[in-house]
């Protein structure tokens, strides 16, 4: 089962207004042996839900910043005495962390309990004070949603208690779900309730532009420039993800690649670039055994002007990747028919559908 724990900041504003919008989802996913294909599913459609918040607005002017969590349940190799249910990320804007925390996940048989995983995300992610914020929570998987001895119908009324809306995802026939109550842990807060097909395959349509994409992505790469104890571990994590994605399938690679020209895809913690970007004083900070090897012994004014050439050349690229990627997927369009049970396509609809009511738009 996959339960996706979804936050927007709200564009309805009190004074004083919030600095920041933030988008939180936390992906609560079944790794009990019926759901593989739906954690396969998962890793693909990451980057298509990143993409889609790439051009969200709150209102007119606000853009808002995304944060993933990740918890695990219904494997058994998890504590009995937690519900079988683990917490495998807090709330992070690290994306290629996220990548790797869901390509890690392996699957065991076990038993699944949706109130029990709707209570504990409820009461240990950090969901923040503002009253404005959009809490949603999409719990997918294709057991009785009564499962466990905590009631659902607790858990939900704790949900709306906190202002969150539950839409659930049934993986198999919509009637069944609807006769295992996941429709009426929809209803419930006045969430959508669907039912999709967790084992389709993904469907990539070859199109002119994707290795351009993926080319692109390469010299992307090299944009980056790692800094302090964070930086040698995570430029090879953001080929290991670069690598998982194009192993599941061409078309997650080049999402994910679509994904990191966005603004949304930022490293400022072992990124110098993105460290400059965010603070322009970043430099001055900046211990000279921090630095990668090429710019020990350099100037400050040495390594500024490197940075910029390396931020110009970043943005260029990135610039590339989505014009391109426009051209791609109008290519798709023209021969894509109209898919559907599909986990992105779920959710996707349901988020649109969700932040309409708090004036999210997407230009």
């Amino acid at each position: 089962m996959l339960l996706v724990l979804f936050v927007l900041g709200s564009c309805y504003s009190h004074n004083p207004k919030p600095k920041k919008q933030y988008v939180k989802i936390a992906l609560l996913l079944d790794t009990s042996n019926s759901m593989d294909g739906l954690i396969n599913q998962a890793k693909a459609q990451l980057w298509d839900i990143v993409n889609e918040f790439t051009y969200a607005r709150c209102g007119n002017d606000i853009r808002p910043e995304l944060q993933i969590a990740l918890y695990e349940y219904g494997n058994d190799n998890l504590p009995p005495r937690e519900g079988y249910i683990r917490q495998v990320l807090g709330f992070s804007s690290d994306l290629d962390d996220i990548s790797e925390k869901l390509f890690s996940l392996s699957t065991n048989g076990g038993e699944e309990y949706c109130g029990t995983v709707i209570n504990t995300s409820l009461k240990q992610l950090d969901w923040g004070k503002n009253p404005d914020d959009l809490k949603l929570i999409f719990i997918a998987g294709n057991e009785p949603f009564t499962q466990g001895k905590l009631n659902y119908r607790d858990a939900i009324a704790q949900a709306k208690e906190k202002d969150v809306v539950v839409n659930t995802i049934f993986c198999g026939k919509y009637e069944q779900g609807v006769s295992t109550q996941w429709r009426d842990g929809a209803t419930r807060t006045g969430g959508d309730y669907m039912a999709i097909d967790h084992n389709q395959e993904i469907v990539h349509i070859v199109t002119p532009y994707d290795d351009v994409i993926i080319r692109l992505n390469k010299k992307l790469n090299s944009t980056y420039i790692a800094y302090g104890s964070l930086g040698a571990s995570k430029i090879v994590a953001q080929e290991v993800q670069d690598a998982n994605a194009y192993e599941m399938e061409e078309s997650v690679a080049i999402k994910r690649a679509v994904s990191k020209s966005s603004r949304l895809y930022k490293n400022s913690s072992w990124d110098l670039v993105d460290a400059v970007k965010d603070d322009e004083k970043a430099l001055d900070r900046l211990e000279t055994a921090s630095l990668p090897k090429e710019l020990q012994g350099k100037s400050k004014q040495e390594i500024k002007k490197f940075v910029e050439g390396k931020q110009t050349e970043r943005v260029k690229i990135q610039k590339e990747i989505q014009e391109i990627n426009t051209k791609r997927e109008a290519y798709i369009a023209k021969q894509k028919k109209e898919q559907s049970g599909e986990l992105e396509n779920a959710m996707v609809k349901a988020i649109k559908k969700q932040a309409a009511k708090k004036d999210y738009t997407w230009k």
